[in-house]
């Protein structure tokens, strides 16, 4: 069996850290994703789901434990170390879309991968195949005021695919969509993930979405439990 991508061992964080004001956001959290899995995040608003995705995506660092991608601590490493993991083996994806407004759908998915070093043929012929893949590849030219919401968050994954990373988080994807949108979006996202073999965390309040992927996580007061 191949190794998790992400693995998180003893992961504690606090705000105001030896103040009175302290506030335990995570305490003694652990979390495996394999290759090709994908792992429902369960939370109450306010939990710390975005803070153990921010840990795990090398955008913040944890006060105690273990940080693991790709079988390599990431604790204690350089910001430029982490900086380049984040870049070239993390996908994020946000409850808003965050696309570039005067770009097409097809250059948000290019710039990714020419700020990687990719040759620009190389980049469009990637970024028209994952549009493709997700059903939108006709709306390639479009500019993000020209796409539904649902393309629009279609297109984000697809950014976030761009460096072919290993591992995707994704907080709220569905989020800002209706129920219709969001069932096409989580398909596309799902076809995504099984068709690349990319280890997924995503945290959703949408219950019935968790119970569709592999396993599901739920993160109360700080402690991490299977759902």
């Amino acid at each position: 069996m191949s190794e998790a991508t992400l693995i998180l061992a003893g992961v504690a964080k606090a705000y105001n850290a030896g103040r009175p004001n302290a506030v335990q956001v995570l305490q003694d959290v652990s979390l495996q994703v394999a290759p090709g899995e994908v792992v429902a995040l369960v939370a109450p608003s306010g939990a710390g789901k975005s803070t153990l995705l921010h840990i795990a995506g090398l955008l913040d660092t944890p006060d105690a434990g273990s940080v693991k991608i790709g079988g390599r601590e990431m604790v204690g490493q350089s910001d430029r170390k982490r900086t380049a993991v984040r870049r070239d083996e993390v996908g994020f994806v946000y409850q808003f879309h965050h696309l570039l407004p005067e770009f097409t759908a097809l250059e948000n998915i290019v710039l990714p991968q020419l700020a990687n070093g990719v040759a620009r043929a190389e980049a469009e012929t990637r970024a028209a195949h994952l549009l493709a893949t997700v059903g939108v590849g006709a709306r390639a030219e479009h500019r993000p005021a020209a796409l539904s919401g649902g393309e629009q968050q279609r297109v984000a994954f697809c950014r976030a695919l761009a460096n072919q990373p290993r591992l995707l988080l994704a907080d709220e994807p569905t989020g800002n969509l209706d129920p219709a949108t969001s069932e096409t979006v989580f398909a596309a996202l799902m076809d995504l993930v099984r068709s690349t073999g990319l280890a997924a965390l995503i945290a959703t309040h949408n219950l019935e979405l968790a119970a569709r992927m592999d396993r599901r996580l739920r993160l109360d007061q700080g402690r991490l439990t299977e759902a």
